[in-house]
């Protein structure tokens, strides 16, 4: 008995979808997200060449090649022969060099890595955070044609029991047929509603199932979500993750203009055969090898150093205005949000006091028909009226909703 309560329970949960499952499903499956993959990738690779420049390099060069003279010993001594070396020389040699001090080139080389992967990543999070808008958007579209829907089909039992009425009402002599097909007319229009509403209902519906990737059917109903709390007042929106990793990478690069200032030192070992070898008078082939420490010190940085400085700060400058423009807009919306808000629960207050008194004057006007005072036109135009009065509260809450959630989506809470 229990199994069979808890397989009832579960096919009753079937057809309900929240908000929450619809973004979830959206983010997996929006194209974008295979970038996160990508930049961590772009990442590892780079942060790793980075680190192989303290790996021995090898390098092999050979050349040959005859020239126009070579050097001679001006000096004739009798009975000495004084060799000449060729005009055709060659040389074949392996260099192996270590680097021993780098200036810190590498570790900033990493540094610069790690920002621009930050930089990437938060490039994604923006692209990938636009994607709770889209659903907020087709998911409060389809809430907003299912209370339309719903109305309509209340409006439509309305009408049914008014027909019923009135096609009595006409047994007794009180009305007439052309009473009765004005009900009619009426439900035809009602019919024609709710045939337009269904169809765009399944028109949101499919659109909503592409974008997350699941098949939502038209059986499906969607969860109305409840109203969402703020935690605190902090923006947690990610371009402002953005933000903050396009000011570290600037750091980076502040921080790699006094690397480039600074000496490299390096040790080598190089070992070769060619015509000469180290021997210059020697004309003849033979094999040399040479041990040696380096020293690099470049410079030419110092002529564009300032330069490069003012270009940084002016790229921080634009950043930091970026920034403030962004969290200025969206105070400025959140504001224009809350106001909509305020004036959606003021609306919602007097959508109560207008659907109390349209019923009020429908029973009235069901009244007047019945003793034959009032037309059933007339009496139709106030069924409507409150069909009005109802759909128009169903509608605010659901506005009331979606600008309460457009809240939650500027400030990320």
């Amino acid at each position: 008995m229990l199994s069979l309560i808890a397989l009832v329970c579960a096919v009753e949960g079937m057809g309900q979808v929240t908000l929450e499952q619809c973004k979830a499903w959206a983010r997996d499956n929006y194209p974008v997200i295979r970038q996160y993959d990508l930049v961590e990738q772009s990442r590892r690779l780079t942060v790793e060449n980075a680190a192989k420049a303290w790996l021995p390099q090898v390098g092999v060069s050979g050349a040959a090649s005859y020239q126009s003279d070579v050097t001679t010993i001006p000096v004739d001594i009798p009975g000495v022969d004084i060799p000449t070396i060729g005009k055709d020389q060659y040389d074949v040699n392996l260099t192996i060099s270590q680097q021993v001090y780098d200036g810190g080139a590498v570790a900033s080389a990493k540094r610069m890595a790690e920002a621009q992967g930050d930089v990437g990543r938060g490039k994604v999070d923006v692209a990938m955070y636009d994607v709770n808008r889209r659903v907020d958007e087709l998911f409060f579209g389809v809430l907003v044609l299912d209370e339309q829907i719903v109305q309509v089909r209340i409006l439509m039992d309305d009408l049914r029991l008014s027909l019923a009425s009135v096609e009595a009402m006409t047994r007794a002599g009180v009305a007439n047929q052309a009473d009765v097909d004005a009900v009619m007319v009426e439900q035809v229009r009602a019919r024609q509603r709710e045939t337009s509403l269904t169809a765009q209902r399944a028109t949101y519906m499919k659109m909503l199932s592409t974008f997350v990737g699941r098949e939502i059917g038209g059986g499906d109903s969607l969860v109305r979500p409840a109203p969402p709390v703020p935690q605190d007042t902090a923006n947690r929106r990610p371009e402002l993750g953005l933000y903050a990793a396009q000011d570290r990478l600037l750091d980076s690069k502040m921080k790699a203009l006094d690397v480039s200032l600074r000496p490299h030192v390096g040790l080598f070992a190089r070992g070769g055969y060619g015509n000469p070898g180290l021997n210059m008078l020697k004309d003849d082939f033979d094999a040399y090898y040479k041990i040696g420490v380096t020293l690099t010190w470049n410079f030419g940085s110092l002529y564009t150093r300032a330069n490069d400085r003012r270009n940084i700060e002016a790229e921080r400058l634009t950043v930091q205005s970026e920034r403030e423009a962004f969290l200025f807009n969206t105070r400025l919306q959140t504001q224009l949000q809350s106001g909509a808000v305020d004036n959606l629960r003021e609306q919602i207050r007097q959508d109560d006091e207008l659907i109390t008194l349209r019923k009020r004057i429908r029973e009235k006007a069901e009244l007047r028909v019945a003793n034959g005072t009032e037309t059933v036109n007339e009496m139709l135009r106030d069924i409507n009226a409150v069909s009005d009065a109802q759909l128009g509260k169903r509608l605010h809450e659901i506005q009331l909703l979606r600008e309460m959630y457009k809240i939650k989506y500027l400030n990320n809470f």
